[in-house]
């Protein structure tokens, strides 16, 4: 029944209970209840039970009653509504003729409370999001990834409202850690107003279809927030091509046994790309569309291979700046060349590569390069789209593989972007270690990270910075030009 006191379905169960039946037309995550009540019958004195109060959190019903029948007539009645921490409280237990309140007031008082409890401004339509992690590895490993996916979200606009860790003996196949444990997650993320769960580790078709089952806010993984995130931020055609192509990748099997909850994932966070196509689209559909674009990549390529041959030719040395996302390697390459690449401190600010001349004394260039970002288990999908674009870093005289210093977990993101350059084959390519945002550290523990790593620090923000750096450049690159040419003649 609805807040108008018109009946909106009647549903006839059995034995086992009642179906609940589709209610997109009564949806919730931007209001704290449904604006449904549900009424149903017990056959006997016995009152709410433990599956009535926790389809009535599940569904944020306004409330919901049981009405026990007696001789053919209703006898009792038992009510339950929501509380605003999300507790569920009985408040009428007794005769069905008794039963007198104004609901409409009662209702509207409530929801005010529990709009109060959700901490976010009125008019703040981002996603609201509870970070989960469901894994064997220790719990500091676990806090340190959801921080980092905390900072993807961030740079995905969406407003994050609570972190949940569990360490986990097995793994369950189909909810990750149980369903009745994964109920009460999504009890809670609703009771904080929550619209979309994001989960650290990667999601099986199958556990997300089981996991949206039983709950109609979205459900996305980290690939998916990531392969979001390049679709808002990429601009140059290749790119866009890259992205949409990993993002129909992840999406094919996924199709398979879609419904509503499926549909969930359609717009808004998770659902956003450059020629974004509905979930509904058929499987024969989304190959064909595939195909095209793996073709438009090639020719893509082609046009890339062309440019370089240009390169070649101009005979110009190569830097290529590399380094984990938001290591501040755009802001480098516009103080080192006095150019204007997009900067901003989020993850994946940057995803088109962009080139620039950089003059050293005695009239000598080189190309230097920004690269796409490198992050920890980033997409497959994406990563074999990208993979055309970092063939590139292959003609690189050197890469410069710039770390932010500043980050507590510098050490794992180099041994990231290590592993990413073996993947990519560029394992031996001449590196040159190089600290940024030095200005943020102290100068005694930048020196013995410095001797670690037989490396060079500077702020990207900092021009004075630059000699050594350049220095150590021209010696790289010219010295071995150099030798080159000798034994050449």
């Amino acid at each position: 029944m609805n807040r108008n006191g018109a009946v909106t379905h009647v549903i006839l169960g059995d034995t086992d209970g009642i179906y609940i039946p589709d209610l997109t037309n009564y949806p919730i995550g931007r209001k704290a209840l449904r604006g449904l009540r549900l009424i149903h019958t017990h056959l006997g004195k016995e009152t709410l039970t433990q599956d009535d109060l926790t389809d009535l959190a599940l569904l944020r019903m306004d409330a919901i009653a049981a009405i026990g029948v007696y001789d053919e007539m209703p006898r009792y009645l038992h009510v339950a509504h929501l509380m605003p921490g999300g507790e569920v409280e009985i408040f009428y237990s007794g005769d069905f003729h008794g039963f007198d309140m104004d609901f409409a007031s009662f209702l509207s008082n409530l929801e005010k409370e529990m709009d109060r409890q959700w901490m976010l401004k009125a008019g703040d339509d981002r996603e609201r999001a509870i970070l989960v992690s469901v894994s064997k590895a220790p719990v500091y490993e676990q806090e340190d990834s959801l921080e980092e996916l905390n900072e993807l979200a961030l740079s995905c606009n969406v407003a994050v409202l609570d972190k949940v860790i569990q360490r986990a003996k097995d793994i369950d196949p189909k909810y990750l850690m149980g369903k009745g444990k994964m109920k009460g997650l999504i009890i809670n993320a609703l009771s904080k107003g929550a619209t979309v769960l994001i989960f650290d580790q990667d999601l099986t078709p199958s556990q997300s279809r089981s996991i949206a089952d039983i709950t109609e806010m979205k459900v996305i993984d980290r690939s998916q927030l990531i392969l979001d995130i390049f679709a808002r931020r990429a601009h140059s055609k290749d790119g866009k091509v890259q992205v949409e192509l990993a993002q129909l990748k992840y999406r094919l099997p996924r199709l398979t046994g879609k419904g509503t909850a499926m549909s969930r994932l359609t717009g808004g966070i998770g659902g956003r790309g450059p020629g974004e196509m509905k979930l509904e689209i058929d499987r024969r559909r989304v190959r064909d569309r595939i195909k095209l674009l793996e073709k438009q990549l090639q020719r893509l390529s082609s046009a890339r291979k062309q440019r370089k041959n240009r390169r070649k030719k101009q005979g110009l040395p190569i830097v290529s700046i590399v380094g984990y996302t938001n290591a501040g390697k755009s802001t480098l390459l516009n103080r080192l060349t006095d150019s204007s690449t997009f900067v901003e401190d989020k993850l994946f600010a940057t995803l088109d590569t962009a080139s620039r001349r950089l003059r050293f004394p005695k009239e000598r260039e080189i190309i230097i390069t920004d690269t796409v970002g490198f992050i920890r288990d980033l997409p497959g999908d994406l990563m074999a789209a990208f993979k055309a674009t970092l063939e590139e870093l292959e003609d690189a005289d050197l890469l410069l593989h710039l770390v932010d210093i500043s980050n507590p977990r510098f050490e794992q993101q180099i041994g990231s972007v290590e592993r990413i350059l073996n993947d990519l084959d560029l394992g031996e390519k001449r590196r040159l270690i190089v600290f940024n945002k030095a200005d943020k550290v102290h100068s005694d523990e930048i020196r013995n990270i410095m001797n670690r790593y037989s490396a060079l620090a500077i702020s990207a923000l900092d021009r004075g910075t630059f000699g050594t750096l350049l220095r150590a450049i021209e010696e790289t690159v010219f010295l071995e030009q150099e030798k080159i040419n000798i034994v050449g003649v």
